[in-house]
């Protein structure tokens, strides 16, 4: 039997990843959770990394915990780098201690958005905020430290455990007529549950290296956000504006599509289109409700 170790396993892709693990395996599968109330590991200091890594011996490390607000990220950098690029060296040097592999979930956010064809996995980094920055240092430190590692980037996240942007659209378009959603920025929204179910598929094994996996196809935000309403058959009005009517501290890329090119090139089944995906998180959170 395998031992698996999920970091910030009540995140929203974290909490899909220690069910598709529970799913997929045969193992003992260990949530790690950091909150301001409870802490199982603060991945912010190396001797907790590594004591409580150590003592746990995985064969497998999912690292999900990171700093995710992006404007956040950009107001308190410090915080940035000690969550999303110092901890994950902790977690790398703990892992390679303990003889464990490291999964790492990054971000498009490390490309430029200067591209105008969906990037590969080789391609530059060239971060454009402080969050960006941040995650590609995470990689280089798993690259660095860790030599049993997948580094697995991806955009776009919404799922049933976390804040994202189809609640955020579904509940600004139940209280107000009209919305204004940027329409310069192109990515392609991933639903969390299909990213942990194909994680799991693509680190049952030895392929490490960096990999794309996203939902098929991609959009803009206004596009996502006039899916989401047209779904549900909400009466308001989506207008599209520039990134320059809506500004925020932290740049965003214009265009971060990923290209899947590695999981297609290891036979890995592609991720359904984010349309379809889409429509299944609309049906499965609705049939949740009271």
């Amino acid at each position: 039997m395998r031992k698996i170790v999920v970091l910030g396993a009540n995140g929203m892709l974290g909490t899909d990843l220690v069910e598709a693990c529970r799913k997929a395996f045969d193992s003992e599968i260990r949530g790690l959770v950091h909150t301001p109330e409870y802490s199982d590991l603060d991945i912010g200091r190396l001797d907790a990394a590594v004591r409580v890594i150590g003592s746990l011996s995985p064969d497998l490390v999912i690292h999900t915990a990171a700093y995710t607000d992006v404007d956040g990220c950009e107001l308190d950098p410090d915080k940035a780098h000690l969550i999303n690029a110092i901890g994950t060296r902790n977690v790398a040097l703990a892992c390679r201690k303990a003889g464990s592999a490291l999964a790492y979930i990054s971000t498009d956010y490390v490309f430029s958005g200067q591209g105008k064809a969906p990037y590969k996995e080789w391609e530059p980094a060239a971060p454009l905020s402080v969050y960006g920055i941040s995650k590609w240092q995470g990689e280089k430190f798993v690259q660095q430290l860790c030599p049993r590692h997948f580094i697995i980037r991806t955009a776009w996240l919404y799922g049933r455990n976390g804040r994202n942007f189809v609640d955020t659209i579904t509940r600004l378009g139940r209280e107000r007529d009209h919305l204004r959603v940027v329409c310069d920025q192109q990515g392609s929204p991933t639903y969390t549950q299909d990213l942990a179910g194909k994680i799991v598929e693509l680190v049952d094994g030895e392929r490490y290296g960096i990999y794309h996996i996203t939902n098929s196809g991609s959009c803009s935000w206004y596009d996502f956000a006039c899916a989401i309403v047209g779904y549900q058959g909400m009466a308001v009005k989506v207008e599209p504006i520039s990134t320059d009517e809506y500004p925020r501290p932290a740049r965003r890329p214009a265009y971060s599509v990923l290209d899947n090119f590695y999981l297609r090139l290891e036979g890995l089944k592609p991720l359904r289109p984010w349309q379809e995906a889409l429509q299944a998180f609309l049906a499965s959170r609705d049939a949740g409700r009271p």
